[in-house]
């Protein structure tokens, strides 16, 4: 059975077991949700995360509803911005170390020696940059 997510939506709304008395308190059973799925991973019975998280979906769906969110208009905007990619550069010049994001200068800060260096070098890996050296 293939459903609309505007259809899921409502009907999720409609056969809900409880009428959380604001948006909070939908958060916060979502939440609740969420946190059962890693216990029960952390526990290694994996099948019962599967059913926390299917339960956290229709949280998600009332709270969806209750904040009246267009589903359509947000998993569009969701898939838009998983497919933005920050590029990230640390540029290592003789003296000096300069961070690009999506080729804007973002900062910089002078290199005195070795350690310096090695120290910049393990922030780029850490912030996932790419590294550039200039001579």
């Amino acid at each position: 059975m293939v459903m609309e997510l505007k259809e899921a939506v409502s009907k999720v709304w409609e056969n809900r077991k409880y009428t959380p008395n604001d948006i909070k308190e939908a958060v916060s059973h979502l939440n609740e949700e969420v946190a059962e799925a890693m216990k029960a991973l952390m526990k290694g019975e994996d099948e019962k995360a599967k059913r926390e998280i299917e339960d956290a979906l229709s949280c998600i769906l009332i709270a969806i509803k209750m904040f009246d969110i267009d589903i359509d208009e947000a998993i569009n905007r969701q898939l838009y911005l998983m497919q933005i990619k920050n590029e990230k550069v640390m540029i290592f010049k003789k003296d000096k170390v300069e961070i690009l994001v999506n080729g804007k200068l973002k900062g910089g800060w002078t290199i005195w020696g070795e350690e310096d260096l090695r120290e910049a070098e393990r922030l780029a890996k850490d912030f996932n940059c790419s590294i550039k050296y200039e001579d």
